[in-house]
């Protein structure tokens, strides 16, 4: 019996925490990864090799990957020493190394997946790095990823430099096949919409039959999302990419700790909200759960709860 296919698209932290608790679905499985990092590792292997940043593909091959934990602690081992080597993970190097060997990106990272038995296909959303800008509000233009939340100024939009990018032919395809679309969790401006606004990818998630949902942040991030609650994340992707490009949203209504709050509040950041009121203008329909858990007093997505959800829109299980 065919599997159902599904499409999710984002970067960072959350997709991979997504991805762990998809794998073990009866479902096949592509990611889309966005491209724009440019910081740390990636930034430096980007810039020197001329390459695809590789660490939020690192992040999601091992997410993905059927391996042993100390090959998972290997790959995404940071030397801390040596001349050229401090700061980088073995992860990022070899994908650089069998980019180099096969001299092309895509086939670099199929080859890591084979190695890694890795439960799914782990796509770029671009054909080549892209370049993220950010217009603030008082109208000056952040350059670069990384530097856009460090910015301390409010974010009006972003937008990348498209001269000769255009969407991955296999992310296209795969959008265009799909049986289910999940868009997030993720960093709003700097992981999500960069993948939006390479061309193509937002008219096939259009095109497509799929069941769409966007799963939203459960707490906001200090320089992009400040004071954000749900219909701001919505309004925010409206902005940049147009409306209606979901059937549902995900959102978080479990509570967070009081000490959690503040450990948080440290750092700039307070739960995601939902306002009935503020989603009335909306045509989606919302799906509501505590999809909260706690790993190390960090905040995640139950990724098991998610999961069955998504399994249940397309009508896998119960």
């Amino acid at each position: 019996m065919r599997k159902p296919k599904v499409v999710v698209i984002g970067g960072g932290t959350g997709l991979s925490v997504l991805l762990r608790g998809l794998k073990l679905e009866p479902v096949d499985i592509t990611a889309i990864v966005t491209v724009a990092d440019d910081g740390g590792s990636s930034g430096r292997l980007r810039d020197e090799l001329h390459m695809p940043p590789p660490g939020d593909i690192r992040n999601v091959l091992v997410a993905l990957a059927d391996t042993e934990p100390l090959l998972e602690s290997l790959l995404q081992h940071r030397f801390h020493n040596g001349n050229g080597l401090a700061g980088h993970s073995i992860g990022n190097l070899l994908i650089a190394a069998l980019t180099e060997i096969s001299g092309d990106f895509v086939t670099a990272v199929e080859q890591l997946s084979k190695v890694l038995a890795v439960r799914g296909r782990v796509l770029p959303a671009a054909n080549q790095a892209v370049v993220l800008n950010a217009k603030m509000e008082d109208g000056t233009v952040v350059s670069g990823e990384s530097l856009i939340p460090k910015s301390g100024k409010k974010i009006k939009r972003v937008f990348i430099d498209q001269e000769n990018v255009e969407g991955l032919d296999d992310a296209i395809q795969a959008l265009t096949e799909a049986d289910l679309i999940a868009i997030g969790p993720g960093s709003l401006y700097t992981s999500i919409l960069p993948n939006l606004l390479v061309p193509g990818i937002v008219e096939a998630i259009r095109n497509s039959s799929a069941v769409k949902v966007f799963i939203c942040n459960v707490m906001t991030q200090p320089g992009e999302t400040d004071g954000f609650s749900v219909a701001d994340h919505i309004q925010a992707i409206h902005d940049h990419v147009g409306n209606s490009l979901f059937n549902y949203v995900i959102i978080n209504n479990g509570e967070v700790t009081p000490q959690l709050r503040e450990k948080y509040a440290v750092e700039g950041s307070t739960p995601v909200y939902y306002y009935q009121e503020e989603m009335i203008r909306y045509p989606y329909k919302i799906i509501a759960d505590d999809f909260l858990i706690c790993y190390d007093d960090y905040l995640r997505h139950n990724a098991i709860r998610i999961s069955r959800t998504l399994r249940r829109l397309i009508g896998v299980g119960t």
